[in-house]
């Protein structure tokens, strides 16, 4: 199956009123393991390559190439996506390697000059075809918009959009980036107020806190994209730490590396179906 534009899969979920899942990749078994739980879910799926992850792998092209030759292989519509990346050049650069969209965050800085550097970032993926997630935090903030206590204004979601051409704004409503325990409290009033003010997709960023009850609510609320991460680290720690646990004297990688890529399959399989149920 040819590689799907994350603004196609976006548009779809999104008047069909579902979510989709947006999934980070770590390494190849990520990848292979995202792809693996979105066709045993028959639903489509972004795979997304953080710029914390171009730096783990110092370069992005092998795990960005990789990551498109998976996508391309799947037999579910399968976009490939850079996330939170805060350099123009590593956007420059998923563009000429041929991602179909990018998240560029300049939420750290002042209200004006994050203005001022997404649209410049917009103008450029535009040209290209390439579709720009941007997230909008606390005004004049540094911390971003998922610092604690921090919120996405309505008003301000609507002027930043306008003023940046974005196409989809990730928001900030009560969920928090590395929760290792699933009891974030979203506020489902202000999600559905940024989706009145705000005519392109939200996203909700720092998904792996939200128990899948309140997932499928934030959907329902108006949220279109789901960013998970941590959740699916966790199962593949997991899986390794069990079968090491069982098996001391395991050294091949792939005896280990087998069950935590089928862990986190399945995890992505299951919340496929929360955000999406048929």
């Amino acid at each position: 199956m040819p590689l799907t534009p994350t603004d196609e899969i976006v548009r779809r979920a999104r008047a069909a009123g579902t979510g989709v899942g947006a999934f980070n990749v770590l390494q190849l078994e990520h990848a292979q393991a995202i792809v693996a739980g979105a066709e045993t879910a028959d639903r489509p799926v972004v795979l997304q390559i953080s710029e914390n992850t171009v730096r783990y792998h110092g370069a992005l092209e092998p795990v960005a190439l990789a990551s498109l030759a998976v996508a391309r292989a799947a037999k579910t519509p399968v976009a490939v996506h850079l996330d939170h990346a805060e350099n123009p050049d590593l956007v420059r650069e998923a563009v000429a390697l041929g991602l179909g969209s990018v998240m560029f965050d300049a939420s750290k800085l002042p209200y004006a000059e994050n203005v001022a550097a997404t649209r410049e970032v917009v103008e450029h993926c535009h040209r290209h075809g390439v579709w720009v997630e941007a997230e909008l935090g606390e005004v004049g903030g540094k911390g971003g918009a998922h610092t604690p206590g921090v919120r996405t204004d309505p008003a301000e979601a609507r002027a930043f959009v306008e003023a940046t051409g974005v196409d989809a704004l990730a928001v900030a409503v009560g969920s928090s980036h590395q929760m290792l325990t699933r009891d974030a409290v979203l506020d489902f009033d202000l999600i559905a107020r940024l989706r009145a003010a705000v005519d392109t997709p939200l996203v909700l960023h720092g998904s792996s806190g939200v128990p899948d009850a309140d997932l499928t609510t934030a959907v329902a609320a108006g949220m279109t994209k789901v960013n998970v991460s941590t959740h699916l680290n966790k199962a593949f720690t997991r899986a390794v730490r069990d079968h090491l646990t069982e098996h001391p004297a395991t050294v091949d990688p792939r005896h280990y590396l087998t069950p935590a890529r089928a862990a986190v399959a399945h995890e992505v399989a299951h919340l496929l179906t929360v955000l999406a149920p048929h």
